[in-house]
C-alpha cells in the first residue's frame, strides 16, 4: 500500500476538517445538487469555501442542529445530496433523534458530518469532545460510518460520500495530524487499506481515523523489537470489510484494535462482534475506557488515556503473551 514518504521523520500534517472542506468544493463542483448546511460554524467546520464559491447552495441554519437534520431531510427528498455541518458532540450527539427518524429511517441520502471529535479537540474539554458518536451512528439502521485516517483520506471520503446514495456519518478531526496516504492510495466504501504488513505478523493492529499513525509507529517500534505486525485502516466502521479483519487476524493469531472513542460502541465493539463469531483470537482495546476527556492539550491527553504508539505497542506485547496461554 503506497504511503507518503518520510511519515516517521517530517510528516506533513494537516486536518481531518480540511480535507473534508477541500472535498466538499470539488463534490460541489462534480454535482450541482450538493449542498451544504452548518449550525453556525462555516468557519470551524470548513464549509466556508463552499459557501463563497456556491453561495446559492449554502444554508445557514443557526445554532438548531435538531432542524439542522429536518432541513437536510428535506432536501434529500427533493433530489438534493446535503452534507449537515457541526461539531459531532452536537451533530448527530444533540441531533440523534431527528437523524434516526427523519434520515436513517427513510434512507434519505443525507451526509451527517460531525467535526472535532475525540479528546484531540484539547483545550475545549469533556462537552465538546465527542467520543460516542461512532456509536450513535453505528448502530442506526441504513447508516454508512466512516472515519477517514487523514485530509487526503478525508477529501476522498468526503467524495465518495457524495456519489453514495444513502446515508453516511463522517467523522472529522480538529488537530493537524500526520497526513500518511498520497492521491494514489486507493480509498473505496466498506473497503479495509492495510497500510503495514509483515510476512509473519504476531498480531494485528486495526486502526481508525488520526490514530492510524499512532498504530504505525507502533508497528516500527515493534519491528525493531523483532516482532512482526500487521496495520489495517479501517476507515470505514460499516459496513465493516469482514473479510480483511478475518484474514488478518487469523493471520496474527492476536489483535489490537485503536480509536479515539469509547471503546464501547466503537470500532473495538465492531471487530469483536466479527471475530467472536468467525475468528475467536485475543484482543487488547485501545481507546476510551468508559471515561469523559478533560481539558489539555491533544498530545498530553492522547497519551494520558494511552492512546499514543508506546500504549499500542503495550498493548501487542500483552495480546502475544494471551495468544499463548
Amino acid at each position: 500500500m503506497k504511503l507518503k514518504e518520510n511519515i516517521f521523520t517530517k510528516p506533513e500534517t494537516a486536518a481531518t476538517r480540511d480535507g473534508f472542506g477541500t472535498g466538499l468544493v470539488e463534490a460541489g463542483e462534480r454535482d450541482v445538487n450538493v449542498v451544504a448546511l452548518s449550525a453556525d460554524l462555516t468557519e470551524s467546520t470548513r464549509v466556508e469555501a463552499f459557501k463563497k464559491k456556491f453561495p446559492e447552495r449554502f444554508v445557514e441554519v443557526g445554532v438548531a442542529e435538531q432542524n439542522l437534520a429536518a432541513l437536510a431531510s428535506g432536501f434529500a427528498a427533493y433530489g438534493k445530496v446535503p452534507f449537515m455541518t457541526s461539531y459531532a458532540s452536537f451533530n448527530p450527539g444533540r441531533n440523534n433523534e431527528q437523524i434516526r427518524t427523519t434520515i436513517s429511517l427513510n434512507q434519505a441520502n443525507v451526509k451527517v458530518c460531525g467535526m472535532h471529535a475525540g479528546v484531540s479537540v484539547g483545550p475545549d474539554g469533556a462537552t465538546h469532545q465527542a467520543l460516542e458518536d461512532i456509536a450513535l451512528m453505528r448502530v442506526q439502521p441504513n447508516m454508512t460510518v466512516i472515519n477517514p485516517c487523514d485530509a487526503e483520506e478525508a477529501r476522498k471520503a468526503t467524495l465518495a460520500a457524495a456519489a453514495f446514495v444513502g446515508p453516511v456519518y463522517l467523522r472529522f478531526g480538529r488537530e493537524k495530524t500526520a497526513v500518511m496516504t498520497t492521491s494514489e492510495t486507493p480509498f473505496e466504501i466498506g473497503k479495509a487499506n492495510v497500510l503495514w504488513k509483515s510476512e509473519a505478523p504476531a498480531v494485528a493492529i486495526f486502526a481508525t481515523g488520526s490514530l492510524v499513525y499512532n498504530a504505525l509507529s507502533a508497528a516500527k517500534i515493534l519491528e525493531g523489537k523483532g516482532i512482526q505486525a500487521s496495520v489495517v485502516n479501517i476507515h470505514t466502521i460499516k459496513p465493516l470489510d469482514r473479510e480483511a479483519i478475518v484474514r488478518e487476524a487469523h493471520a496474527a493469531g492476536a489483535v489490537v484494535t485503536v480509536e479515539e472513542h469509547q471503546i464501547a460502541g466503537g470500532l473495538g465493539s465492531a471487530i469483536a462482534e466479527v471475530l467472536a463469531a468467525e475468528c475467536p483470537v485475543p484482543i487488547e482495546f485501545i481507546g476510551m475506557h468508559d471515561e469523559f476527556g478533560q481539558s489539555g492539550t491533544p498530545d498530553e491527553l492522547i497519551k494520558h488515556y494511552k492512546m499514543d504508539a508506546e500504549s499500542i505497542v503495550a498493548a501487542a506485547e500483552k495480546v502475544m503473551q494471551r495468544k499463548k496461554i
